[in-house]
């Protein structure tokens, strides 16, 4: 998460330094406080007395018959039938060869010879003894690991040491989330706090495990959490004016119907900050390296010529991550956007129903916390650039004797020579002036 910059900043002035540890830590221990509050003790166990077992096999056979029918439907009935012959690797019936039907049905998966399943055994009801074996679905284990170590070899080939701290970063931000984010809302605990608190301390550890621990990671970091609490208190505004209850989606009542206790209300609030917190790292880490960039390269610019010119590149990062946003969410809710095709309502009243309110409550309340992250972040990035600087460094304030113009023969000699055609080429007049400091760098198309 987050930009790389791998030049090292420059470092920060002593007193600088102090103000940001007096600021970053208390705010880390208020967050290590609050998760070993929050932290789940009493996680509740899935009860898996009721759930069929589910062993691994290879498919050996494949028969397939035109189906028969059924009084049901007298004509042909859709299918494939047949029988699937499958060699059980797992359980009880381990190396032995058994017959299942070809699975059927909507997301049936299509099976070969050769193909790695998962085989559900079934018990008869009126003979407990007697077993059946059905298909749930092929298995995933190896693509997925060839996947994965793809994914990691390619991040440390481009980004080596920073590629390692990134894969680091991933794995402590899974970690948090499977071991307190989901845990402690499924132990009955405020879905908004156990969000907010996982997501500062994902910020904290990624960030400058990542980024390292210097002023700018620090300033990212502040950032991001005022962005982050911004993004809580729209969020909770929000869904409290759109009447908004959590029962959007068919995840949600299916979970209603398994934990009763849980808060879908704050679980909508927590998905909003959690979704938010991956764009808001890459937007404050960028604004904070783009200040320091600045400062280093041009030590005259001034507190507010920083702040100018590092918001110009925020707008444009701006103008790309809201599309960013708003298409991840629409991919995550493709089938949604699908099912809007057949309600035969009008479009005002699908637009304000509650399944699709709360994908355009979710992106308005990322978009705006994003937005906020750009001047909040680069305000203190600029006041952290330029904080050691004494009167004699400030530009506004040069005091000291005004250089000794050039003689004007001289000058004169150079506008020539300058404005001078080159041999064999087109003539080329030189500016009047330097362009103004203050212009903006985009170039009208």
């Amino acid at each position: 998460m987050g930009a790389d910059h791998t030049r090292p900043a420059p470092s920060a002035p002593p007193g600088v330094r102090r103000i940001l540890v007096a600021t970053v830590v208390p705010l880390f221990v208020v967050t290590v406080i609050a998760a070993l509050v929050l932290w789940p003790r009493d996680s509740r166990q899935a009860d898996g007395g009721a759930e069929p077992a589910r062993h691994h096999g290879t498919v050996t056979r494949v028969v397939t018959e035109p189906c028969p029918p059924t009084p049901e439907a007298p004509g042909a009935v859709e299918g494939p039938c047949g029988t699937v012959t499958v060699r059980v690797e797992q359980g009880p019936d381990n190396g032995q060869q058994v017959e299942t039907p070809v699975p059927a049905g909507p997301g049936a998966p299509a099976v070969a010879v050769g193909d790695e399943v998962v085989l559900v055994q079934l018990a008869d009801p009126a003979d407990p003894t007697a077993t059946s074996y059905q298909i749930a679905e092929h298995q995933r284990g190896k693509p997925l690991v060839w996947l994965v170590a793809l994914f990691a070899a390619a991040i440390v080939a481009f980004g080596r040491l920073r590629g390692l701290a990134a894969l680091a970063g991933l794995g402590a931000s899974f970690a948090i989330l499977l071991t307190f984010v989901v845990p402690g809302i499924a132990a009955g605990g405020s879905p908004l706090l156990i969000a907010i608190t996982g997501s500062a301390l994902i910020m904290f550890v990624v960030l400058y495990l990542t980024h390292g621990i210097t002023a700018q990671t620090s300033v990212a970091v502040l950032g991001t959490l005022g962005s982050l609490v911004l993004t809580g208190l729209l969020g909770s505004l929000a869904t409290a004016a759109t009447h908004l209850t959590g029962f959007g989606s068919e995840e949600a009542t299916t979970l209603s119907m398994y934990q009763r206790d849980v808060d879908l209300h704050g679980l909508l609030l927590a998905g909003i900050i959690i979704g938010s917190l991956g764009v808001l790292d890459d937007v404050t880490v960028t604004q904070a390296a783009t200040v320091t960039e600045l400062a280093h390269a041009n030590p005259g610019l001034s507190r507010t010529q920083l702040y100018r010119a590092a918001t110009r590149v925020g707008r444009a990062h701006i103008a790309s991550t809201v599309n960013t946003i708003v298409l991840a969410y629409a991919g995550a809710s493709l089938p949604l956007l699908l099912l809007l095709t057949a309600d035969s309502r009008p479009v005002s009243q699908i637009l304000t129903s509650e399944f699709l309110a709360q994908e355009i409550v979710r992106s308005a309340v990322a978009t705006l916390g994003l937005i906020a992250a750009v001047p909040l972040t680069t305000a203190l990035a600029a006041l952290v650039a330029t904080a050691g600087r004494g009167p004699a460094d400030d530009p506004a304030r040069d005091t000291g004797p005004a250089p000794t113009p050039r003689p004007s023969a001289d000058r004169d000699a150079a506008l020539e020579a300058l404005s001078a055609s080159r041999p064999g080429g087109p003539s080329t007049p030189a500016p009047a002036r330097w362009p103004d400091p203050e212009r903006s760098t985009d170039t009208a198309w």
